[in-house]
């Protein structure tokens, strides 16, 4: 899912992403409670209408704000207060008012309130937001709209017993789906990947499996071998600002002298429509002059390249050509 935090993929419209292949999309009940407000969406007609998007879309609880604006916020047993970062206002988040928003907001699928540990944290710390979440579930799952789909979130750090504790809490409950949160929160990968391997199994695997926050795309290959089905990242677009690109080579730099002069692009097997007649020449000029199509630009290669691999992901599993896709990408 690119993500649009705001109702909006950062230099890009519903019509890119429907070029690219995507049909489902990420925004935040946190931050469009706050802007243009959830009540006014709902007037509109709903999320979908005011950013004519035709697919699903899934809304963030603001749960990862809570650890996230933690500087700003202050965490109890019901709910969280927000002092809003645009003006400073009180805001109380709980999980009724977070399903309420999404339910105004008329998403597809809706996330629990939980609460996201930071890294590092304690083992303590991490204990309490996992129970924290727990307690919440239930009212989350009282609380939803009836045409929204509700997924749970498996939390527990990188602890094993407590990852298998909430596992054993979240896929008893009826939620339409499940998700591993607490993790792409700033731990090195090295500690990323295990907690996933060992997750993604204890999950139903008649259900959503869905790992947030979730990443470059050797993260999300590695999940996707651990039966992962969803991610979000806000990378493909982020990088893109900070002129990254993606490739079958690995990352590249736009900025490099060394494109100062290439006619072609950055890389002949990740030439996309929306691209082909431009060159990395003309983007690292974009870049260096300050103009605002360098980073649309560069943000439409990006989505373009994660949308063709999740296509080449969906057909090796298909077709059995997985061993092949990992050779493909295996300097992505």
């Amino acid at each position: 899912m690119p993500v649009g935090t705001q109702g909006n993929v950062k230099t890009l419209g519903s019509e890119d992403l429907e070029g690219a292949g995507f049909s489902l999309v990420l925004a935040n009940t946190y931050h469009l409670s706050l802007r243009p407000g959830d009540e006014l969406v709902e007037r509109f007609g709903g999320l979908h209408e005011l950013m004519s998007w035709r697919g699903p879309i899934l809304t963030d609880s603001g749960g990862y704000q809570v650890m996230s604006l933690s500087d700003r916020n202050k965490v109890d047993d019901d709910g969280v207060m927000f002092k809003s970062h645009l003006d400073g206002r009180e805001i109380y988040l709980t999980p009724e008012r977070s399903m309420e928003i999404q339910t105004r907001l008329g998403v597809d699928i809706a996330m629990c309130l939980d609460q996201c540990p930071p890294y590092p944290c304690s083992r303590d710390e991490a204990a309490a937001a996992m129970e924290r979440t727990h307690k919440w579930l239930p009212r989350n799952l009282a609380a939803k709209g009836e045409k929204t789909n509700l997924f749970g979130i498996v939390q527990g750090g990188v602890h094993e017993d407590m990852r298998r504790e909430s596992a054993e809490v979240v896929t008893g409950l009826d939620f339409d789906g499940v998700a591993i949160g607490g993790v792409s929160v700033g731990e090195p990968t090295e500690m990323q990947y295990p907690v996933v391997e060992f997750t993604a199994p204890l999950l139903p695997a008649d259900k959503p499996r869905y790992l947030m926050g979730v990443g470059h795309p050797q993260d999300i290959l590695h999940a996707v071998k651990c039966g992962v089905d969803m991610f979000d990242c806000v990378l493909p677009t982020r990088m893109a600002r900070h002129h990254s690109l993606y490739t079958l080579q690995g990352r590249v730099n736009a900025l490099n002298l060394k494109w100062a002069e290439h006619k072609g692009w950055f890389d002949e097997d990740s030439v996309f429509p929306v691209t082909e007649r431009y060159s990395a020449g003309y983007l690292r000029h974009l870049f260096k002059a300050n103009e605002p199509f360098g980073g649309r630009l560069a943000s439409l290669h990006n989505i373009w390249f994660y949308g063709r691999m999740m296509q080449e992901i969906r057909d090796a599993i298909e077709n059995g050509s997985w061993p092949e896709l990992m050779v493909r990408y295996a300097h992505a």
